[in-house]
């Protein structure tokens, strides 16, 4: 199945919004990561955002789980962006 490399952008004014929501947001992940669509995700220290490793059937499947984030339900992400991934080394790769 892909890997999807997820960049979650955020902006300044969505702050109190993502600190309120982060509970939730994080119990979303949480099932997610038990469930094995997500193998990892972080934010970046600076805050501009966060990276979501998922594996999905297609990017299409990936989206619609996407959608139901609690940030995306709260309009709290500014800007998603979506590339399969094909780790070579590593944890993540298939060698």
């Amino acid at each position: 199945m892909p890997l999807f490399a997820v960049h979650y952008t955020y902006t300044a004014d969505t702050v109190p919004g993502r600190d309120e929501h982060r509970p939730v947001h994080r119990g979303w992940l949480t099932d997610r990561l038990a469930e094995g669509t997500l193998l990892t995700s972080g934010p970046y220290p600076d805050g501009s955002g966060a990276l979501l490793v998922f594996r999905a059937e297609d990017a299409a499947a990936l989206h619609e789980l996407l959608a139901e984030d609690p940030f995306a339900r709260q309009n709290l992400i500014t800007d998603v962006r979506v590339n399969e991934w094909l780790p070579i080394f590593g944890a993540m790769s298939e060698a």
